[in-house]
């Protein structure tokens, strides 16, 4: 891949529009978790140190092209203000960021009001997209997370000005070519949650590159069922065993280890503290009818442990367990850790996305430790199966 970043750009006395994701959750009128204002920060700093002028292009929850006041952006301007340590100016409308008030000349940083309120945006139409180049001077992308939507502010306004990457947007996409692209071997995957019928793609790609793919969650119950298990009623997909079984056909043909849990915590009931018993879980287990899986087990975790001492990089997307209540967060917890002590000890590369993989390492206290936490969701996903994000491409990567 080959893209341009703020070192590859004079931005002295230029208009930068920049795509940022500043969707934050907001509770009576206040942000919540301010993360993602806080990850565009060095890139604005960067803008405004070089002579330039952000101009900020965001959307805030899904208003589907009409203006909705419950979606103005202004509830985010306190928190980024805040982040900034500077005045920012929202322009309410794109036809008064166009005729460019006193207040938006004058201003540091102008926030447009959430592009999603024009329908042109997410229908990624050129005449809109060419109303908002001629904003700025320079187009900046640092919303990753947004990158795999073809919409006007990430797409089509990439190929009308001189473009870049902005530090956020340089950092994941740096993070995920030394996990996938060009990874330091071996290489091992963690893939969990619920379904397969959602990671189907993902698997398949992953597969072909990994030397060792973990599955976890529901997911790996649909895998010893297509080996023969009877789970009771353990979130299972039986549409898909022939799928599990084509995906460990695959697996084989390609060098890549599959480990599943080979024991895993069973109760009767979904509830914190619920009674459980610890069972080995394998192609010949059969449960009652009231048992399910709710996580993996002591065993499985210390096979975790050892697999990932041999790792050089390590990718991880979803949970092990229903890590939501305890008991059941222990196995998530417990190789969060392994990971995150492996790369304190820089042995090994852990780069981990996905908006329940983010929760679990936050709740594991691993999420500093590790080398790369992406907060992209949709976007991570889309890059672990192998597709072309639009976004990026429109940067020349």
């Amino acid at each position: 891949m080959s893209w341009k970043t703020l070192d590859d750009m004079d931005l002295r006395g230029k208009r930068v529009l920049v795509r940022v994701d500043i969707n934050v959750p907001v509770e009576n009128g206040r942000v919540t978790d301010d993360t993602r204002i806080q990850r565009i920060v060095p890139t604005l700093h960067d803008i405004l140190d070089k002579g330039g002028k952000p101009i900020l292009l965001a959307h805030f929850g899904r208003p589907k092209g009409k203006r909705v006041q419950d979606l103005s952006l202004l509830v985010v301007k306190p928190a980024l203000e805040a982040a900034l340590g500077r005045k920012v100016v929202l322009a309410e409308t794109l036809e008064a960021a166009e005729n460019g008030t006193d207040e938006i000349a004058a201003a540091d940083v102008v926030l447009l009001e959430n592009i999603r309120f024009y329908p042109g945006e997410t229908a990624n139409d050129p005449e809109f997209a060419r109303r908002l180049s001629a904003l700025g001077d320079v187009y900046c992308n640092d919303a990753f997370s947004a990158a795999h939507r073809a919409h006007a502010s990430t797409e089509a306004l990439a190929r009308l000005l001189p473009c870049c990457a902005g530090r956020l947007m340089e950092a994941e996409l740096s993070a995920l070519e030394a996990a996938l692209a060009k990874p330091e071997r071996p290489v091992g995957a963690v893939v969990g949650g619920a379904k397969v019928s959602t990671k189907i793609e993902l698997l398949e790609n992953l597969v072909n590159r990994l030397d060792l793919l973990v599955i976890g969650g529901g997911m790996a119950n649909t895998f010893l069922g297509a080996m023969g298990a009877q789970l009771g009623k353990s979130l299972s997909e039986p549409d898909f065993f022939e799928t599990a079984k084509d995906i460990m056909k695959q697996a084989d043909q390609a060098g890549c280890r599959v480990l599943l849990p080979v024991d895993g915590l069973v109760a009767r009931e979904f509830a914190a503290g619920a009674e459980h018993e610890i069972v080995e879980l394998g192609a010949k287990t059969v449960l009652d009818d009231d048992q399910m899986v709710l996580d993996a087990g002591p065993l499985t975790v210390t096979l975790l442990e050892d697999a990932f001492a041999g790792l050089k990089t390590l990718i991880w997307n979803g949970p092990l367990g229903a890590f939501e209540i305890a008991p059941f967060d222990t196995a998530t917890v417990a190789a969060a850790q392994a990971a995150a002590r492996l790369t304190r000890e820089a042995t090994l590369i852990s780069v981990a996305g996905g908006g329940d993989t983010v929760s679990a390492l936050n709740k594991a206290g691993v999420a500093d430790d590790f080398t790369y936490i992406s907060t992209a969701g949709g976007a991570f996903l889309e890059w672990m199966e192998g597709k072309t994000l639009p976004g990026v491409a429109a940067l020349g990567g």
